[in-house]
């Protein structure tokens, strides 16, 4: 008789099956052909790694969409011993997944990206407001990604501080979705769930274990897949609906959608769940 013991012993042990599985030692994905003048959606990743973490959606994007997607590496980490090795594997990462790579400044990205370079360096801050600014002019992307502002990292939340303050300084006529996400510290009101298929996701995890020297120290990639299950907890109430019925999803993540126009941000007023099979069109009526 099959119990929830077995159950439990058998994530246990594809859990420690996955240890053996070797890092960053695969050729790359195909990618679809992108037309010339394909929509771009840019990612503010805070660090190395945040690209495919948070990626669901900008995979699907790409695959689906025919969207030009590009990594924008806010930071390259705060270890400058590591900030080298650190865009390599970058780069690694984004050559197999299909996303293109921005860097903000040349060998070592932006650095004191926090809150508290914001209220106290001014000058500092301001430089690295209009690097990004001038991101957003020079792609004038159709989405953007950055976390939310209470995402507990410290450089996490200055990137969504650093993405919002650049907004701010664009043209009144500039406009783009918004997605802001979260890994460290859980949303309170996502508005968005995005299923992820198990070839998707296993694509993710295999970008992400370019990241050599960082899942080394902690294998977070291997615990990747168990988030977003909970993901699909958590959105079923907290996008869903409390006291809802939970989708049949397996793997999702989760976004707070918006839109930046007219010089300021709003939220989006709808509560959305794609699953995998389903048009992601829909999110952009």
């Amino acid at each position: 008789m099959k119990t929830y013991h077995n159950l439990v012993e058998t994530f246990a042990s594809t859990l420690s099956k996955g240890s053996q599985i070797p890092l960053g030692e695969f050729e790359k994905l195909p990618s679809p052909e992108l037309s010339k003048d394909a929509p771009v959606a840019l990612i503010f990743s805070p660090h190395p790694d945040d690209e495919v973490i948070i990626g669901g959606l900008a995979l699907r994007m790409l695959r689906e969409m025919g969207v030009r997607v590009i990594n924008v590496a806010v930071t390259q980490g705060s270890n400058r011993e590591r900030q080298a090795e650190r865009l390599q594997e970058l780069q690694n990462c984004c050559d197999h997944i299909g996303f293109e790579l921005l860097t903000t400044k040349p060998e070592t990205g932006l650095e004191k990206i926090n809150s508290n370079t914001r209220e106290i360096e001014s000058s500092h801050w301001q430089e690295c407001v209009d690097v990004i600014a001038s991101i957003l002019k020079e792609h004038s992307p159709h989405t953007i990604f950055y976390p939310h502002s209470e995402d507990w990292n410290s450089t996490h939340i200055g990137t969504h501080h650093l993405v919002m303050d650049a907004l701010a300084t664009v043209p009144t006529d500039f406009s783009c979705h918004t997605f802001e996400t979260e890994f460290w510290g859980a949303m309170d009101d996502p508005n968005c769930m995005i299923e992820s298929s198990s070839k998707d996701l296993g694509d993710l995890l295999t970008a992400l274990s370019f990241h050599i020297g960082e899942v080394q120290r902690n294998p977070y990639h291997l615990l990747t897949p168990a988030w977003m299950m909970d993901n699909v907890r958590r959105g079923a109430e907290l996008v869903g609906g409390q006291g809802g019925d939970a989708p049949s999803f397996t793997y999702a993540t989760l976004y707070k959608q918006g839109i930046w126009k007219d010089g300021a941000h709003q939220r989006s007023e709808q509560n959305r769940s794609i699953g995998a099979n389903e048009q992601l069109s829909q999110l952009f009526d």
